[in-house]
């Protein structure tokens, strides 16, 4: 007996419908099971990428001071007082003096009228002379070429920070008590006549005070073997 062709295609419509529910249902199944792993790899931090950071060293204190002490020697050198302008304290401008002690009568500068001293030719009393006691009166050009600049300083023998290479003088150094804090660079010659034992010898010593991260010139103190 032959099957009932109504039947039959009944059938192969149930199961073509069966296979589309199935192929559905995987479908869904893959979609969600994507938007899942999907979802899961939007949680992921990303890796975090340190910032750049630099390579060079710190500069020293020694290094920036070196740098100043440098710049200030060719500007006296140079007998450029505009350069050494720049270089000096702000406010509390930069004392001289003659001799390793420093004194609060030290004769001290504005920053204001540095550029200015070597036109000057009034004549003023910078202290008074190791050994003999007579007052030291000079015009400040004379002051520069005795005390100041007396030796080419720019080149010297030897040069320290914070620390005398120079022999003993006929005075005290007072600098580390006096500029509390400060920074000195001391510019040295050992001799220059062999027949008087080293006892020619010449220091230049420049005293650095630091202000808002800067270190500015506020001393120069000149030193010498006196008797």
């Amino acid at each position: 007996m032959s099957k009932n062709p109504t039947l039959n295609s009944m059938d192969r419509c149930s199961k073509e419908v069966l296979r589309m529910k199935a192929f559905c249902l995987l479908l869904i199944l893959f979609i969600s099971m994507l938007v899942v792993s999907c979802a899961a790899a939007a949680e992921i931090p990303s890796p975090t990428i340190p910032p750049a950071t630099s390579t060079a060293p710190p500069v020293s204190t020694e290094e920036m001071i070196s740098h100043k002490a440098d710049r200030v020697m060719e500007a006296l050198h140079d007998r450029d007082l505009d350069r050494l302008a720049s270089l000096v304290h702000p406010t509390l401008g930069i004392r001289f003096s003659p001799y390793a002690f420093v004194r609060e009568a030290d004769i001290t500068v504005t920053v204001e009228d540095v550029p200015n001293l070597l036109s000057q030719d009034t004549v003023l009393l910078w202290g008074v002379y190791d050994g003999s006691g007579a007052p030291i009166e000079l015009t400040f050009e004379q002051y520069y070429d005795q005390f100041i600049y007396d030796q080419d300083f720019a080149n010297a023998e030897e040069i320290g920070y914070n620390r005398r290479i120079g022999g003993e003088g006929g005075t005290i150094n007072n600098i580390p008590d006096f500029y509390p804090g400060g920074m000195m660079v001391e510019y040295h010659f050992t001799g220059f006549n062999p027949d008087y034992g080293g006892l020619d010898w010449r220091s230049l010593r420049l005293v650095f005070m630091q202000d808002g991260g800067e270190w500015f010139l506020i001393g120069i103190v000149h030193d010498e073997w006196t008797t």
